[in-house]
C-alpha cells in the first residue's frame, strides 16, 4: 500500500491497551453513505491493538500485507493479504502483528448498521 501522497497519518500509539503505533490514514474525501470510514492501517512490528468492543458500526477488516491475526470475540483468524474479518456491531476485536521485523497492513471499512 503506498500511501506517500496522502497527508501524514494519525499516529496512535498503544491503541486500546495495545502495544506499538498504529499509523490510520483515512480514505474517504466526501461522504459515502452507508460508509462511515475507510481507513488504511500499519501496526508496528510485534504491535497489537488491544482487545475493543465495536460498538457504533459494524466493520471488516482486509488483510494486505504481512502477517498478522485477529481474534474476534476470543477466536482466532488470519489477517495476512487477501484475508477479511467480519465484526458484527457488539463484537469483541484485537489485532496482532506476528512478524518481529516487518509492519502489518489492513484496511478498516466501517459501515451503518442496517435495520
Amino acid at each position: 500500500m503506498d500511501l506517500k501522497d496522502r497527508p501524514a497519518p494519525d499516529r496512535r500509539a498503544d491503541l486500546f491497551g495495545g502495544v506499538g503505533v498504529v499509523q490510520v490514514w483515512s480514505l474517504l474525501r466526501s461522504p459515502a453513505p452507508p460508509f462511515t470510514a475507510v481507513l488504511a492501517c500499519e501496526l508496528d512490528p510485534g504491535g497489537r491493538v488491544g482487545r475493543h468492543v465495536q460498538q457504533e458500526f459494524p466493520e471488516i477488516v482486509i488483510g494486505i500485507e504481512g502477517s498478522g491475526s485477529a481474534l474476534v470475540g476470543g477466536a482466532p483468524q488470519p489477517l495476512g493479504p487477501g484475508d477479511m474479518v467480519f465484526l458484527p456491531l457488539g463484537e469483541v476485536l484485537e489485532l496482532r502483528n506476528l512478524s518481529a521485523t516487518a509492519r502489518l497492513q489492513y484496511l478498516i471499512i466501517k459501515a451503518q448498521n442496517a435495520l
